[in-house]
């Protein structure tokens, strides 16, 4: 983001992985980071994340497991399950690191098989024109942070307007809320960026 733009304190580099071990088993529409169905300031992003962080830890999340996942994909790649609301990181050893994710709203879902292009630590955000015109209170540019929808990394999907982002409404993890990107709470993002490498494929069903 450049010197003028420094990166804030990171809270999620933690060398403390969070693991519980358990033996289980189209179009592009516009990208709205802000959408959601809850939990909502009047500009669009949740007012809690951010301004206490502590809050955030009172939240239930879906804990991050590792997983039997007998299956034909190989070992890197990304299979986000909708239905589940589960993004599986696919590991050697049939096994897989798993997640819960947020994913598109009604009329915003979408599947297909892409790759990750690039990936962005803190990364800002520019809401496309059309999007300023439907919504004029949103800001012209939005700079990477904990106020910022995209939360503390992101991962980007092929050409499209799609992400696997972070998020400072770690209460919408688990529902369908999204534009169509794929949300994580913070931790989730910064661990599964750790072993993502740009080309990952990346399978959404």
């Amino acid at each position: 983001m450049g010197a003028a733009n420094a990166a804030p304190y990171d809270p999620f580099g933690s060398d403390d992985d969070g693991y519980q071990e358990q033996s289980s088993r189209g179009g592009w529409p516009v990208y709205d980071p802000y959408a959601t169905q809850r939990g909502s300031s009047a500009r669009g992003y949740s007012q809690g994340y951010g301004e206490d962080e502590a809050a955030q830890a009172q939240v239930a999340r879906i804990p991050r497991e590792v997983v039997e996942y007998n299956s034909r994909y190989t070992p890197g790649t990304i299979v986000v399950s909708t239905a589940e609301r589960r993004l599986y990181y696919v590991m050697p050893g049939g096994q897989a690191v798993r997640y819960g994710v947020g994913v598109g709203r009604p009329g915003f879902t979408w599947s297909g098989v892409n790759k990750i292009t690039a990936k962005r630590e803190w990364p800002g955000w520019t809401p496309p024109a059309a999007m300023i015109a439907r919504r004029p209170d949103l800001p012209r540019y939005m700079a990477g942070g904990i106020e910022n929808p995209l939360g503390a990394r992101a991962m980007y999907i092929g050409k499209s307007e799609y992400r696997i982002h972070g998020s400072n409404e770690p209460d919408t993890i688990g529902q369908a809320v999204s534009s169509g990107c794929i949300r994580m709470t913070n931790e989730d993002v910064t661990d599964l960026y750790s072993r993502v490498k740009v080309g990952a494929t990346v399978i959404v069903n």
